[in-house]
């Protein structure tokens, strides 16, 4: 699948995000975007979505909001920790639209996608809380952008971001899922109720070490889980 990958600000073309995309088969455009120039940054990704027609435009940061101001036809967004109140015009995304950002990020705060995700009259679960930083360059962060552009490229709608309610699985399609404590480095196997939602966060002592995870679980259309944990953090 064709992904183009829209870069931060200071941040260069084959960086950690674009390569793990590429290492995992997908066809990444990368372009140099102009650091100083906003519009010439926005044309650049416009001729690059234009000649390319990729089906899912990934923005990092200030690359989050080129590609907001970008004309992305019916292409998917995948924007991470957005920097939209710094940059553009546009303040709104179209329903087939998935963010991902930590709640500790000190660059963008992460309020700014809760509102932009009220802006756009989307579901809370368009919104996905992950990684310890602004950069989401760690294992889960890699792990769910991957799974989210690869739910794209199978023609599947995000949950909850087809304008219909999202309808909740049969809890029976899949019983256990699996995560890596992030303290001892084991996977845990725990039980999943999928009627609790399509998007759940909660925390859980991780059964060999004791330390707390904070454990989410993702569900796509089809009843398949993806499961990722992080170190629980105070204030979250």
């Amino acid at each position: 699948m064709k992904i183009l990958f829209l870069h931060g600000w200071h941040s260069v073309p084959g960086g950690v995000k674009p390569t793990y995309l590429i290492d995992h088969g997908h066809e990444v455009i990368n372009p140099v975007l102009d650091d100083d120039d906003f519009d010439a940054a926005v044309a650049t990704g416009q001729a690059q979505f234009d000649k390319h027609q990729p089906m899912v435009v990934v923005g990092s940061s200030r690359g989050g909001a080129v590609a907001m101001n970008i004309n992305v036809g019916n292409a998917k967004l995948v924007l991470l920790c957005p920097a939209w109140k710094n940059w553009g015009s546009a303040n709104s995304i179209p329903p087939q639209s998935v963010i991902l950002h930590s709640r500790a990020d000190d660059v963008i705060p992460f309020s700014d996608s809760e509102e932009l995700v009220a802006r756009s009259g989307l579901p809370p679960e368009t919104l996905i809380e992950i990684g310890s930083d602004h950069r989401l360059a760690d294992a889960a962060s890699l792990s769910v952008m991957l799974w989210v552009c690869n739910l794209f490229a199978s023609g599947e709608e995000f949950p909850g971001t087809d304008g219909n309610s999202t309808s909740f699985v049969d809890a029976s399609s899949q019983e256990e899922g699996s995560y890596v404590c992030d303290a001892c480095g084991e996977e845990i196997i725990i039980p999943l109720d999928l009627t609790e939602g399509t998007s759940q966060t909660y925390v859980e002592d991780c059964p060999v070490c004791c330390r707390a995870n904070t454990i989410h679980v993702q569900v796509d259309e089809e009843g398949n889980a993806q499961v990722w944990a992080e170190p629980e953090q105070d204030g979250q």
